[in-house]
């Protein structure tokens, strides 16, 4: 399954977050600090934590200015909700459900005494007494009269008499459970023989009736089976460190003594290690602790030897699987291909953590980069809290890679998104590098405005706090200095969501091979129509191609009439909207797919505005949906749009819009060519 929705609520800086989307795979929550993104993440955990991993603390969890509301009881625990999620079945789910289940959504919440409720969205309703009453009725009525026939007929005992003794207890919304039904199925079992064989409508009924009253166990046991499915949610905080030497004993003791929480972090990732070796911390010990047997106790050595070397093979596959993943993410010489090996190995009460360079020699965890550690402790953590369902497991990462070089940083995404292909992954972060400028649309903005309010999660790039946004300007900043200057080719757009319809609309048609952007162009967003002279004169300097396209509203005229841009690109390389959408008085970008751009409006904000467009075909379509779309964002449907294209191929676009994007694209490789 995959997480689609969350919201959090009544936890620690959390109020109430509002429901927001998880994206499929990978998911991203940026803010300013204190904003509530780790708690964000610790709320989520909660959905399924791995084994060993705390619960809500009634005290130290709930929001500390609402907690008066507990101890004079307010409100009652057992009845706060904290954290919901939304799971959308994947393949393998729906093969185990029946038809008319496979299209629903399951509903998980948490609640602060760690009690859950879960239940089906989309899917058919629970039967209620009212679903059978008429049924029931008309059954009893022809069982009487089978019952009036006989001959020792007693009128006190009629079978609706009997029966009537238990419905009373049943109100028309009453849904049915196993509890409550157990003597109603019991009475109807008893009196099944008095109905008419030959009657076959009485019959059937009977069967339907049945069916109705067993119907919600049907769905409890899809319930039980879908809540065995959900991902386990594994949270890695920085602080989880695998140590380069444990002293297995001091480890041991530190455990059966409970003085863990003195020190967790420091120890967690030990015990995550010991995990993934498939040992425990005594047992260990004591191998350690265990000497060699008499030389002619023979049995005793023999054991001796298969313990060791049992506890050999599990160090050594550990090493091996270490060093498979670590080597995909470090990115060694490839001339070295030996090189970066991790070696797990235990001597006597040690448990020795080491790194093997390309010529043999061993040097220890610790004295490796700080971006090496981590990305050794991630990978324990990773696999140890997963465990055999690591494979459906839910990444939560907080401020993943911190300690990485910037481009490292940039090498991690990668391989984030890597992983998750396989693992669903949500992260906090607020380096640039962890966020690339194709990703906007993968972004949750996290804010905290006031105590009062609370976090708040927003699903569209706003924020309040200018530093709350500072990761995608600089994400975008960096993006933009490495394109400026590196392709000969570039075409200079007016603003980033003209730079996503372009980007989007031309992988539909490349990957479809309908037209093809030539990949050798670079695509550059001048913010506006004003600044595109700006762009096109320092690119011209570098002795660079360039081409402009610019909307044909009142600001790219304006900025199509520029002198200097028209001297430094000429005529024939400023491309307008209007060259190829000519039916509409003064086209913008997003009129070059407005039937489609129409049917995301009316998904996303539930306005269907296909009529007014049909009835004023010249009208730009942007001018439209601002009049007539409450609450309309030209960011937010660009953002639609690419989603689309996610699920989308270039079929589903118009042969009229097609035919304007083949022009578009086609004079484009032509002015750049």
């Amino acid at each position: 399954m995959k997480l689609i929705k969350a919201r959090v609520q009544n936890y620690r800086s959390i109020k109430d977050t509002g429901e927001f989307e998880i994206e499929k795979l990978k998911t991203i929550f940026v803010g300013p600090n204190e904003a509530g993104k780790t708690v964000l993440l610790r709320a989520l955990q909660q959905l399924n934590k791995p084994e060993g991993i705390d619960g809500f603390d009634i005290i130290r969890d709930y929001p500390r200015s609402l907690y008066n509301d507990i101890t004079t009881g307010k409100v009652d625990a057992k009845e706060i909700e904290i954290v919901r999620g939304y799971f959308e079945l994947d393949e393998e789910d729906k093969e185990l459900v029946p038809e008319e289940y496979k299209d629903c959504t399951y509903v998980l919440y948490r609640k602060l005494n760690n009690g859950g409720v879960h239940w089906l969205s989309n899917a058919p309703n629970q039967k209620t007494y009212k679903d059978l009453s008429k049924d029931l009725s008309r059954l009893i009525n022809h069982i009487d009269k089978q019952f009036e026939q006989e001959d020792d007929f007693d009128a006190e005992k009629k079978p609706s008499i009997k029966l009537k003794l238990i419905t009373d207890e049943f109100a028309d919304s009453t849904r049915f459970t196993k509890e409550n039904t157990i003597d109603l199925i019991k009475k109807l079992e008893e009196i099944y023989p008095l109905i008419d064989e030959e009657n076959e409508k009485e019959e059937d009924r009977y069967s339907r009736i049945i069916e109705i009253i067993k119907f919600n166990d049907k769905q409890n046991e899809i319930l039980t089976l879908l809540r065995n499915r959900i991902p386990v949610f594994v949270l890695f905080n920085n602080y989880f460190k695998v140590k380069p030497s444990i002293h297995l004993e001091h480890l041991a003791e530190r455990i059966e003594r409970q003085l863990l929480e003195d020190d967790k972090f420091y120890d967690y990732g030990n015990i995550c290690l010991l995990k993934l070796l498939g040992f425990e911390a005594r047992e260990l010990a004591n191998i350690g602790n265990t000497t060699s047997p008499d030389k002619d106790d023979l049995g005793a050595l023999k054991n001796y030897r298969d313990t060791l070397d049992s506890r050999g093979y599990q160090l050594n596959a550990a090493s091996v699987r270490l060093t498979k993943e670590i080597k995909s993410i470090w990115n060694p010489n490839p001339d070295r291909p030996e090189a970066e090996k991790i070696r797990i190995s235990a001597d006597g009460q040690y448990l020795k953590v080491v790194v093997e360079d390309e010529i043999g020699v061993e040097i220890e965890l610790d004295q490796r980069s700080e971006g090496f550690q981590w990305i050794v402790s991630f990978f324990v953590v990773f696999f140890a809290e997963a465990m055999d369902k690591h494979k459906n497991a839910i990444l939560l990462l907080d401020e993943p890679g911190m300690s990485l070089h910037g481009l490292k940083q940039r090498d991690f995404r990668e391989t984030l998104s890597r992983l998750s292909k396989t693992n669903q992954t949500i992260y906090t972060t607020h380096s640039p590098f962890l966020v690339g400028s194709n990703e906007l649309d993968l972004v949750r903005v996290v804010e905290l405005k006031n105590r009062e309010e609370g976090t708040k999660v927003h699903t569209t790039i706003t924020s309040s706090d200018p530093a709350g946004l500072l990761p995608l300007q600089e994400a975008l900043g960096y993006d933009l200095a490495q394109s400026l200057f590196t392709q000969t080719k570039n075409l200079i757009l007016e603003g980033l969501t003209d730079y996503w319809y372009v980007e989007a609309t031309s992988a539909l048609l490349r990957e479809d091979k309908v037209v093809n952007l030539d990949s050798k162009i670079a695509l550059v967003f001048a913010n506006s129509a004003g600044k595109v002279v700006y762009y096109a004169t320092i690119l011209h300097a570098h002795k660079l191609k360039i081409a402009a396209l610019l909307d044909s509203d009142a600001a790219g005229d304006q900025a199509a009439k520029q002198e200097n841009l028209v001297h430094t690109l000429g005529n024939k390389n400023i491309l307008r909207t209007k060259d190829f959408c000519t039916n509409v008085a003064k086209p913008e970008i997003e009129d070059l797919l407005r039937e489609t751009l129409i049917k995301i409006v009316k998904s996303e904000y539930s306005k269907d505005c296909k009529a007014i467009s049909d009835s004023q075909p010249t009208r730009p379509i942007i001018d439209i949906f601002v009049q007539e779309v409450p609450r309309f964002s030209k960011y937010k449907l660009a953002k639609a749009f690419l989603k689309w294209c996610k699920d989308n191929d270039s079929s589903k676009l118009t042969s009229e819009e097609r035919d304007y994007w083949i022009g578009l694209i086609e004079k484009i490789n032509k002015a750049l060519k």
